[in-house]
């Protein structure tokens, strides 16, 4: 049926005159929005997801609320500003959102863009006349920080008591940062004269005014968002109804490209999302400045930026090309961000901006030493890595799978009798180096089936009979191995061909997404009558085993799971709104390896006898219960002694973590070791990295379970 709707969508499109509200009409005034262009983008959304997406969903009643709840979300996620009344108001829009966008007319955005900003003109003054007025910082006090457990205010005086104790929890937040300030200081400048010490009254006054000038700050950029950014966010939610992958991405220069289609971070390295009114981190990037300074991690949350003697700037709310412009920096120069753990905690990270240092993203191996000293080699893989345009010049390209084959080649050499392929927080990439570095392991055979929206599978083979390692292999994933990894992790698991070990499962990316030009689609009627459309990110395909199972929202399910600091987050795809489900289809015929048997219920027995009595293991599983524990406790005293003493309680926290097993954290399995600072000596730096490999307990385990098979 998808063929047949396909080959109607031009003819769906050159009916695009016949439409209501869609004249081919051009605004003269530059600052005010194109309706007609609006209604035809909405009217184009209507017709080709359906169409184009990997999923059956249709525009009806029930996406129409999907799309209601995710504009709602990115209207007003921390109900800072809406009233319950203003969202009961919108919600009578919400079951006709699909038939307006089928008939080419588009209003939820235009009537939410004029209540929030009616709203935050109020939320301004309200504030302002707080600030005034001041705070009892001895008042005891809580105040939620879940936006997920708070309902909306119900009138402008309950907005204010919600605005009155967000205002008090960062001035006495700013106070203690300002203390802590001028501790580091005085501890700097010891023995040298110094300024003369600021008193507490002068400390408050200055929290009290840096406040209130990132408020006024804040307000300003507010009132910068204009009514075409409100249609494009929900042009936006219209998209993400169909899955988390699929965006609309309007008209934007070369450096908004490049955010939304790699979501690169020029001088520290981190891919980011904007997600409910946050800038969260979704990974960080081999080799960067984040990468070796060790502190930033996935799925923390951006709240700040700061640098130089600027004053910090909040970031929650801000559109994610706002928030890049602001970390971007020349290389050298440091950038401060005020991130918020997963657990609630807050913590202030400053990081060098850098390049990335390339060969800190390609394939690293070491020799270690087993349990009973035999050999084992060890092979971390940061990425499925391929230079594509040497490849389609014909050219010799750099790859992920040459390199990991010449690894293991120069660790047979030295007599190694088991192998670990280390893929934690590999977030995938080439999934024809997926396929081939599978193919080192197994003589031939499918690897991984592929089936587009019309149902149609396609199935990956290694063709190649040769195999680099025919021996015992361990597999080392996390909840941040996604897409190529979690490939490469199955195949070899449906295989028998390893054992695989790590967090209880890895993120579920099974899907593949296409960029469309949304403007190679209007007939040649529309060419030159709108400006630019915009692009629309498609999920297409979806990856199956070759048992038949998608790792699409389970992820890999190791054999053996270890203790992990993250095992309490709702990271992975499961926990993303409307991610496509798990499914399967028919396996592939294929022969499991006969080259390495090993009793998988027998390892696991082994393996949790041996963590229970794990130093390093037992430390992790201890501080994953107490984040698990942080993360419940959502409601925060606003008492300043109280406050005052969570902030003295953490520094200790992450001095013990510091001082007892830091080497140990999951967030640095990827980079085993780097810490801040630079790396003048490579020789050196490799030197420590392979010491530091031998030490992380997660390897240490490992060892143990190859010995066994």
């Amino acid at each position: 049926m998808k063929n047949n709707l396909r080959t109607c969508l031009a003819a769906l499109l050159l009916c695009v005159l016949l439409l209501p509200g869609l004249s081919t009409a051009k605004s003269d005034n530059p600052s005010q929005i194109d309706v007609s262009r609006n209604n035809l983008i909405g009217y184009m959304l209507s017709k080709q997801l359906p169409v184009m997406h990997f999923s059956d969903k249709v525009m009806d009643d029930d996406l129409a609320f999907a799309a209601f709840d995710l504009y709602l979300k990115q209207l007003d996620y921390q109900k800072r500003f809406l009233l319950q009344s203003d969202v009961d108001k919108l919600s009578i829009l919400a079951p006709g959102i699909d038939t307006n966008l089928l008939n080419g007319t588009i209003i939820l955005p235009e009537v939410g863009c004029k209540l929030l900003n009616t709203r935050i003109g109020e939320v301004e003054k309200i504030t302002k006349e707080l600030l005034d007025r001041g705070f009892d910082y001895n008042r005891d006090e809580k105040y939620e920080t879940d936006p997920e457990k708070l309902k909306y205010a119900t009138s402008l005086s309950d907005l204010s008591e919600r605005w009155r104790r967000t205002l008090k929890g960062q001035i006495i937040s700013r106070y203690l940062d300002l203390v802590e300030e001028q501790q580091n200081e005085q501890k700097k400048k010891e023995g040298v004269e110094v300024e003369k010490k600021k008193s507490e009254k002068e400390l408050w006054a200055e929290a009290e005014e840096k406040i209130a000038k990132r408020n006024r700050n804040f307000f300003n950029r507010l009132r910068q968002e204009t009514k075409q950014d409100h249609y494009d966010r929900f042009f936006n939610a219209v998209a993400r109804a169909f899955d988390p992958h699929t965006n609309y991405m309007p008209p934007a220069n070369k450096e908004d490209f490049d955010i939304h289609m790699r979501g690169s971070l020029e001088g520290i390295g981190a891919l980011l999302r904007e997600e409910d009114g946050y800038i969260k981190v979704v990974s960080i990037i081999p080799g960067s400045a984040s990468f070796r300074q060790g502190r930033l991690h996935a799925e923390d949350i951006i709240l700040e930026v700061g640098q130089g003697d600027k004053e910090a700037v909040e970031i929650t709310d801000m559109r994610l090309r706002d928030a890049v412009r602001l970390i971007r920096g020349p290389k050298g120069s440091e950038v401060r961000l005020t991130i918020k753990r997963p657990d609630g905690a807050k913590e202030m990270i400053p990081i060098q901006r850098d390049v990335v240092q390339i060969e800190e993203t390609f394939v690293k191996s070491t020799l270690l030493e087993g349990s009973g000293g035999e050999k084992i080699g060890y092979v971390m893989i940061p990425s499925f890595y391929r230079d594509f345009e040497k490849t389609r010049n014909g050219s010799n390209a750099r790859n992920s799978t040459d390199d990991t084959r010449i690894a293991i080649e120069g660790l047979k050499k030295q007599g190694i009798s088991g192998l670990i392929l280390d893929l934690r927080n590999d977030g995938g990439g080439s999934l024809m180096d997926a396929v081939d570095t599978t193919g080192l392991f197994i003589k031939f055979g499918p690897v991984v089936q592929v089936k587009n929206s019309y149902g149609n599978k396609r199935v990956l083979s290694d063709d190649d009979t040769s195999i680099t390692w025919d021996g015992p292999l361990l597999v080392l994933v996390n909840q941040f191995s996604a897409s190529a990894s979690e490939i490469l992790a199955a195949a070899l698991q449906d295989y028998g061909r390893a054992v695989i070990v790590g967090g209880a499962h890895t993120h579920g990316k099974g899907t593949v997404q296409t960029l469309l030009n949304m403007n190679d689609n209007i007939p040649l009627l529309h060419l030159r009558r709108y400006e630019d459309l915009g692009a629309l990110k498609v999920t297409i395909q979806k990856f199956y085993r070759v048992n038949g199972g998608s790792t699409q929202y389970k992820g890999v399910e190791p054999d053996i799971v270890l203790p992990s600091l993250f095992q309490h987050l709702k990271s992975g795809e499961q926990y993303l709104d409307n991610s496509l489900p798990w499914d399967q289809v028919e396996p592939v015929p294929y022969e499991k390896s006969g080259l390495a048997s090993f009793d998988v219920d027998a390892l696991l027995v082994k393996s949790q006898k041996r963590v229970a009595n794990d130093d390093g293991l037992q430390a992790i599983a201890d501080e994953a219960a107490k984040a698990s524990e942080r993360a419940k406790q959502t409601s925060i005293s606003l008492k300043f002694s109280d406050m005052k003493n969570k902030r003295e309680e953490a520094r200790v926290a992450r001095e013990k973590i510091g001082a007892h097993y830091l080497k140990y954290r999951e967030e640095q399995d990827a980079n085993h070791g780097n810490v801040a600072g630079s790396r003048s000596d490579p020789e050196k730096d490799k030197e420590r990295w392979k010491e530091e490999v031998k030490e992380d307990p997660y390897i240490v385990e490992s060892l143990h379970i190859l010995a066994g098979i």
